[in-house]
C-alpha cells in the first residue's frame, strides 16, 4: 500500500449537501429551460434524475454526476453548436453564481478539511461543475485557502470519469497517482480514480450514491468525509 499524501474530493454530495444546495438551483434551471412552464420543468427534472417520490436525485444520474453540457444535450437535443454553447454558458452562470452562494457544507466537513490540511495532506477538488463554480463554493464555505487547486469539467480536456483531473493534480503537486486518494459519492468519481491509478478510491454515503451503487468499485465506503482522518490514521498504522 502506498502512503497517501494527496486527496482529491468530489464537491457536491461529498463536501456539499447535494439536495440542500442543488434542488433549488436545478429547479431554477429547469424553469428557465422550459420558459416558466411548470409541467415541462418537472419533466426536465425527472429526465435529469430527480425522483419526485423521494425528493432526491438518483445515484449517477445526469444531474447528480454530469456536466452542464450533459444537461444541455439532454434537455435541448436539437440545438445548433452555437446555440448549445450559449445554453451551456447560461447554465454555467446559474450554477457558478447560485450554486456557490447557496452551498451548504455537510456536517463536520469544514472542521475535517482543517484537520487534513494540518496533517499536511495536499487537497484538491475534482468536480463536473464549472471551475469557477467550484472556486466560488470553496470561498463560500471558507475553506479555499486549504486547497491547492479546484478542477471543474472545463479545466481539463476530458471530465470525470476520464483520468485527466488525477493527472493534472499529480503534475501540480508532484505526487504520483498512487499517493493520491479520490473521494466521491458517485461511480464517476471512483471510475476516475481507477482510470487515473489512484492509491485509494473512497466512496462516501453523504450524497446521491448508495452502498449498492458504490461497493463494486470502491476500496472502502465511509459514511462521510468526516470519517476520513480516522480512516487514514488507521491505514498508516497498518502500514508501519
Amino acid at each position: 500500500m502506498a502512503e497517501i499524501k494527496g486527496i482529491l474530493f468530489d464537491k457536491d454530495g461529498t463536501l456539499v449537501d447535494f439536495n440542500a444546495t442543488w434542488l433549488g438551483v436545478a429547479d431554477f434551471m429547469a424553469m428557465d429551460a422550459s420558459e416558466g412552464d411548470r409541467w415541462k420543468a418537472d419533466r426536465l427534472l425527472a429526465a435529469a434524475g430527480y425522483d419526485f417520490a423521494t425528493k432526491r436525485f438518483k445515484p449517477d444520474s445526469i444531474f447528480a454526476s454530469g456536466t452542464n453540457m450533459d444537461v444541455v444535450e439532454l434537455w435541448f437535443p436539437r440545438l445548433s453548436d452555437e446555440d448549445q454553447m450559449l445554453a451551456v454558458a447560461r447554465f454555467n452562470e446559474i450554477t457558478s453564481v447560485q450554486g456557490s452562494s447557496m452551498a451548504v457544507a455537510l456536517p463536520g466537513i469544514v472542521e475535517t478539511l482543517g484537520v487534513l490540511h494540518r496533517k499536511s495532506y495536499r487537497l484538491g477538488v475534482a468536480t463536473n461543475d464549472s471551475t469557477t463554480g467550484a472556486e466560488k463554493t470553496l470561498l463560500t464555505l471558507g475553506v479555499a485557502q486549504l486547497f491547492d487547486a479546484a478542477y471543474g469539467y472545463d479545466a481539463v480536456a476530458n471530465p470525470k470519469p476520464a483520468p485527466d483531473t488525477i493527472l493534472a493534480f499529480s503534475d501540480l503537486t508532484g505526487l504520483r497517482p498512487a499517493a493520491i486518494a479520490m473521494v466521491g459519492d458517485n461511480r464517476h468519481d471512483l471510475e476516475m480514480a481507477r482510470a487515473g491509478g489512484c492509491g485509494l478510491a473512497i466512496g462516501v454515503l453523504s450524497g446521491t450514491g448508495t452502498r449498492e451503487s458504490l461497493s463494486q468499485i470502491a476500496d472502502v465506503i465511509l459514511d462521510s468525509v468526516a470519517d476520513l482522518p480516522d480512516f487514514l490514521s488507521a491505514r498508516v498504522k497498518e502500514m508501519t
